[in-house]
């Protein structure tokens, strides 16, 4: 059960927080497209569909955190440090998600044909390169995990 619930864990890992964090990468520079541009409905597209990709990829993405929890428990390694670190940065990385990256993608939507989508749209940049960040991290720490009994 355990490697069916890893491998579950990976793949939809993979398959959703992956289309987030590229499309949410991909946000800030088609938002400034769009404003450099404002009768360019391709490049508004663009904008509404990343946003479309970070929504739908973000509620598939809470499967994550559940697999994660139902391995750690059939692993045994639920009080690790490495792995509590890695739930508590994927805390902090939900929240900016869900605090920052969304909301600030929203509200771009709702300016892009404004020049003040300018400056949000450096904002929503700098949280999506933060929320990559800590993914990266969590990914990381799910390798290496330090402290790790299989050689690692």
């Amino acid at each position: 059960m355990t490697t069916f619930l890893l491998s579950a864990h990976v793949v939809v890992a993979i398959i959703a927080i992956g289309p987030v964090t590229v499309a949410a990468s991909m946000f800030a520079p088609a938002v400034r497209a769009a404003l450099r541009d404002p009768d360019d409905a391709r490049a508004a597209g663009v904008v509404s569909t990343l946003h479309r990709i970070c929504n739908v990829y973000a509620a598939i993405g809470i499967t994550v955190p559940i697999l994660g929890f139902a391995t750690a428990a059939s692993m045994g390694v639920l009080g690790d440090p490495w792995l509590l670190t890695s739930i508590a940065l994927t805390g902090v990385a939900a929240g900016v998600l869900a605090l920052a990256v969304l909301p600030g993608q929203q509200q771009l939507l709702d300016v892009i044909d404004t020049r003040a989508a300018a400056v949000s749209a450096r904002n929503v940049a700098v949280a999506s390169g933060l929320f990559s960040l800590l993914w990266t991290v969590v990914t990381v720490l799910m390798i290496v995990r330090p402290g790790s009994t299989t050689g690692v």
